[in-house]
């Protein structure tokens, strides 16, 4: 065990920072976050520092069923949440994931969209829901320019995507027109 201990040290010796490189390491975060805030910078910033036009967090009140979509990592993921106030429990959330493959990940923007609102289309079948009008909340995890709520014009693809013809497009009106596309 003793040895085992050891070995495992070793190796976390070998994580650990000084104090020089984590100050380093804070002062060149805090310039990059500046950069990003920075209207001249910004463009060229490695942090950027978007602003977003939700003006409010929940305060408790909120009811009802909603949709909400996160693409932007390994897996497309969806959730519907409910929130009701009588029950003891009252939000109750059900998810589920989606992989989205290499071929959609690097193909036209068309296909990552069509393939968002078929897993949708999925998703909401398989929980009896495709009857319904549920508001849905878009998580597009990309560097996004907004001038309100409902838009969002991706600026460059980060991580693995590489989708043709989003660049310089809203990703809202590509989200609605792929869903409308379905006709469901």
């Amino acid at each position: 065990m003793a040895c085992v201990l050891h070995v495992i040290d070793k190796y976390l010796y070998a994580m650990r920072l000084s104090d020089e490189t984590l100050i380093d390491i804070l002062t060149r975060f805090k310039k990059e976050m500046k950069n990003g805030l920075s209207r001249d910078y910004n463009p060229t910033a490695t942090v950027k520092m978007l602003p977003t036009f939700v003006r409010s967090i929940p305060d408790g009140s909120e009811k009802g069923d909603f949709i909400a979509l996160d693409l932007g990592g390994s897996s497309f993921r969806i959730l519907r949440v409910q929130v009701n106030h009588e029950k003891r429990q009252n939000v109750h959330m059900e998810s589920e994931a989606y992989e989205t493959p290499e071929n959609i990940v690097h193909g036209s923007g068309s296909q990552l969209f069509d393939h968002v609102a078929e897993c949708l289309g999925d998703f909401m079948e398989k929980k009896n829901i495709k009857d319904k009008k549920l508001p849905v909340g878009f998580t597009f995890s990309f560097p996004c320019r907004q001038s309100k709520i409902d838009e969002a014009i991706l600026i460059t693809w980060t991580k693995r995507f590489k989708a043709s013809g989003v660049e310089g497009a809203d990703v809202v009106k590509l989200l609605e027109k792929a869903i409308k596309k379905r006709g469901d």
